[in-house]
């Protein structure tokens, strides 16, 4: 029989283990009747509530139930990581704890490996119960990413993905500390079936993403899959030089024609001030990747463990 391993990450998501636990079995005729097992693989980003104990009463219950407990909170892509490294099965699927990742598109997802597809990803035809202000952003970073990177990121793709054990290597053999697994889906390649879904809000309790760390994660996956930024800060540079020649010559020619006029300083301030917020917005840039280079080469484990079932 084959062996499909369940990647589920979760960070405080207590009351959302036992409930995702209970919709994920309700495909257990179909797992037996395709002669599949299966084994689920919590992975708590050190939760501060009772998140190690609700998986722990799941263990009791059915042997199936693993868990990886960090000893500190790393971030969902260490928790992504560590389920692919763990994970034993011929087939590995990766999902979220509050159910806005629906098992019961496992079947439909199955029929498109067995057709020969490599992995099946998902993506959200809607952004229903998210604010206007975060849909707008989210929908800003895909366009962005797509004339900026040659990495394929699918806009409203989600982290729900079946894949084969060849994909999942693929992606284990990527080893960099700095991750942003949405766009290694892309880089590593392979044929890929989309399937789309209205979006699903939770089922119980508040989403760990905040504005402001949805932000940062953007920026970590724009400094991760182009260094387009780089050449923008170089062109900037030499727009400015050009900017600067020209000024220069019309000052030379100014000053020959009409004199020296001592009056303009504080068009003359704005100007500099102008320039060095620009140089220092190129510096800031240059700053991030010298930054992620930093954390690369220092070569430190993407996760501790500390407990394991």
């Amino acid at each position: 029989m084959s062996l499909l391993s369940v990647i589920v990450p979760c960070y405080n998501e207590e009351e959302n283990i036992p409930l995702f636990y209970e919709e994920f079995i309700k495909n257990q005729p179909f797992f037996e009747k395709r002669g599949l097992e299966f084994e689920i693989l919590y992975v708590d980003d050190g939760s501060r509530d009772g998140t190690k104990e609700q998986i722990r009463l799941l263990h009791e219950k059915d042997k199936r139930v693993h868990m990886i407990s960090f000893s500190r909170n790393f971030g969902k892509e260490a928790g992504l990581f560590a389920g692919f490294e763990n994970a034993a099965g011929d087939y590995i699927v990766a999902m979220d704890a509050d159910l806005q990742d629906p098992p019961s598109l496992l079947p439909e997802m199955f029929s498109y490996i067995d057709a020969g597809y490599d992995s099946v990803a998902t993506r959200r035809v809607s952004r229903k119960g998210e604010p206007p202000i975060r849909s707008f952003f989210a929908r800003c970073f895909y366009k962005l990413m797509h004339k900026i990177s040659r990495t394929e990121i699918v806009d409203g793709a989600r982290d729900y993905r079946l894949m084969t054990r060849q994909v999942v290597d693929a992606i284990l053999s990527m080893k960099e500390y700095n991750r942003f697994t949405k766009g290694i889906y892309g880089w590593v390649g392979f044929e890929t079936k989309w399937i789309e879904f209205e979006n699903v809000e939770r089922i119980k309790g508040e989403t760990k993403w905040s504005f402001w760390k949805l932000l940062l994660y953007s920026l970590e996956g724009i400094m991760a899959f182009s260094t387009l930024p780089l050449s923008i800060a170089a062109f900037v540079g030499i727009t400015f030089c050009i900017i600067a020649f020209v000024a220069m010559i019309f000052i030379i020619v100014r000053t020959l024609i009409w004199g020296d006029p001592v009056g303009g300083w504080p068009s003359l301030v704005c100007i500099i001030t102008l320039i060095a917020g620009v140089q220092l917005f190129c510096i800031g840039i240059i700053g991030q990747y010298l930054a992620k280079t930093y954390m690369e080469v220092k070569g430190r484990p993407i996760y501790i463990v500390k407990e394991k079932l």
